[in-house]
């Protein structure tokens, strides 16, 4: 068995897919309250409300306590890297290009300190470009590391999103397992129409009365008739004049086309952001319905099952919160495919060495 510990984890998007692939995580660690109860509704795992940069490796030792003699031990996570993250807010740090990775730098910290046997990250593409990555590599020297950038449409996540993935063991060479499909073929379930066609049909700003999560934003007058006069994978330059945002009319807002646009339901979705809920803020648009995507929608195409439950019975949806921890969290078809990298790393490494080392 793998037991595991999830640090910046959010609201469960990569605790969620490690236990799928049969990981046991027996905790998750969020400077953020927010992520309390979509994460122990979930998730058979306690939510920890810990500023990670104040956790110490003993700390993450005593939450594997007497089953690391009898178990490997995983310690997973995310760093939150945006310039204006929950965590810089929250502490009072800068956005400048160094302060915004220091928490890349104690993930490797409480690496060092706890020494799990197995380890994976996933974090945005940029990471790669900065010294605080070949650190964190570099300190690693009791492991062998695999690392790269996946295109998550080739894990039937139904978006063209890029994310860095990294795995590592103390007990041998490790990897993640290969791509199930080509990113070139939009097929196999990983299409707009596969993910959410299911769901009820809604206008602008109504609700569906059996999910509070699959509630529609009000649009104004004039984004309603934008969206009215957009097409599927289209760009507002198909609208009439009258319709063009100032903004865009200017050269330089010509070089955004995906604002105000359609998805199409036979291909994937854009990258999933913080503000998906909104169809100004990129290409969010319903693809036949007059409004952008609902939370539900954004969730179930970040790969969250329809039925994950984000926030208790009767309490109202707030789009701004929930729209941050949908778009910041790690899709669950990544962490299953971490789990199964790592079961099936086990598996070869057992059999090549059936002792545990110390």
């Amino acid at each position: 068995m793998i037991v595991g510990v999830d640090i910046f984890c959010g609201l469960g998007g990569l605790t969620h897919g490690l236990a799928r692939g049969g990981v046991r995580v027996v905790a998750g660690i969020d400077v953020d309250p927010e992520c309390r109860f979509p994460y122990e509704a979930n998730n058979e795992a306690r939510f920890l409300e810990l500023d990670v940069q104040k956790v110490s490796g003993d700390q993450l030792c005593a939450l594997w306590a007497e089953e690391r003699r009898e178990h490997y031990t995983l310690l997973a996570g995310c760093a939150p890297c945006q310039p204006f993250s929950t965590y810089g807010r929250r502490n009072g740090r800068q956005s400048n290009s160094k302060k915004k990775w220091d928490l890349v730098a104690d993930f490797g910290r409480l690496i060092s300190e706890a020494r799990p046997d197995l380890v994976t990250m996933e974090n945005v593409p940029q990471l790669i470009r900065h010294e605080v990555f070949e650190k964190f590599i570099a300190e690693m020297d009791e492991y062998w590391i695999w690392w790269d950038i996946i295109d998550c449409l080739t894990y039937n996540i139904p978006q063209t999103r890029k994310r860095l993935v990294l795995v590592a063991s103390r007990l041998g060479p490790i990897g993640l397992q290969p791509p199930t499909r080509s990113a070139t073929n939009a097929g196999n379930g990983s299409t707009v129409r596969t993910s959410i066609s299911h769901l009820k049909p809604l206008r602008a700003g109504e609700s569906d009365p059996d999910d509070p999560l699959h509630s529609a934003c009000k649009l104004s007058k004039l984004n309603l008739r934008r969206i009215q006069s957009s097409i599927a994978g289209g760009t507002w330059r198909d609208w009439d004049p009258s319709l063009v945002a100032n903004c865009h009319k200017k050269t330089s807002g010509e070089t955004y086309p995906g604002v105000y646009g359609r998805m199409e339901w036979d291909a994937p979705a854009p990258t999933i952001t913080t503000q998906s809920f909104g169809y100004g803020n990129g290409r969010f648009g319903h693809p036949e319905q007059n409004r952008a995507i609902t939370l539900r929608e954004a969730a179930i195409l970040q790969t969250f099952p329809s039925t994950y439950r984000f926030l208790p019975d009767k309490e109202k949806v707030r789009f701004s919160v929930l729209g941050r921890l949908i778009g910041n969290a790690v899709p669950v078809q990544i962490g299953e495919a971490v789990a199964f990298s790592l079961f099936d790393h086990l598996s070869t490494t057992e059999e090549s060495d059936p002792l545990k080392p110390p």
